[in-house]
């Protein structure tokens, strides 16, 4: 079918449906109207409908065949040729030795000596000028003492401080009291010791003595 017959039947198919249409909406007026049901009919047997059918397109033409060719066969399927790949040898492994020295033998000294032993304690205070007679000469008698011909023995204790130095001192004895008071003065004065120490080693108070001081006029 062309295309102007296709747009003719695309017409008349319109016109009928204008048609049916303004057939309709005038039956429906009669009905609303109270018309006669013979001008129903009448109408109804002058209507014509007209069934337009809508053909198919033909069907399309094929192709026209290609124009003659000549023939090539296929190529001939050849397989690859076959290739063996030898593995390579494995690979040679050198072990080389090393020749490691022996180890001397460890030679041992003598064990170290002990540590000395810890310094005794000194408990008492010990006199770093000697015997305490030679601190006393002739030339330090009392005067008073030698006019009244004053000799006898004085037996004293000092008392002997953390420093070394005398913080007290004590007499006993048969000389007088002159004697025995210039004994103090003078070995307080002129001595020196070295402190007792406590348990810990720490220098302590103590005393020294008695030390026997002998008082005689040269003859």
């Amino acid at each position: 079918m062309s295309y102007a017959q296709r747009k003719e039947l695309s017409g008349n198919r319109g016109v009928s449906i204008a048609l049916t249409a303004a057939v309709v909406g005038s039956l429906m007026y009669a009905i609303i109207t109270g018309l006669a049901y013979n001008v129903i009919k009448k109408t109804a047997e002058n209507l014509k409908v007209i069934n337009v059918e809508e053909q198919p397109p033909p069907p399309e033409k094929p192709p026209p065949p290609p124009k003659d060719m000549p023939k090539v066969p296929p190529p001939p399927m050849t397989p690859p040729p076959l290739v063996r790949t030898e593995a390579p040898p494995p690979p040679i492994q050198t072990v080389t030795t090393t020749n490691i020295p022996p180890i001397p033998p460890v030679v041992r000294g003598p064990p170290a000596p002990p540590p000395p032993p810890p310094a005794p304690r000194q408990s008492q205070a010990r006199s770093l000028s000697g015997n305490l007679q030679n601190l006393i000469n002739g030339d330090d008698y009392p005067p008073s003492a030698a006019e009244n011909n004053e000799t006898g023995t004085v037996y004293v204790t000092l008392t002997v401080g953390p420093t070394g130095r005398v913080t007290g001192c004590s007499t006993t004895g048969n000389a007088s009291a002159t004697l025995k008071s210039a004994t103090c003065r003078l070995l307080s004065a002129r001595a020196k010791f070295s402190p007792a120490q406590d348990a810990s080693g720490n220098p302590t108070t103590s005393s020294y003595g008695p030390q026997k001081i002998i008082w005689q006029l040269a003859g």
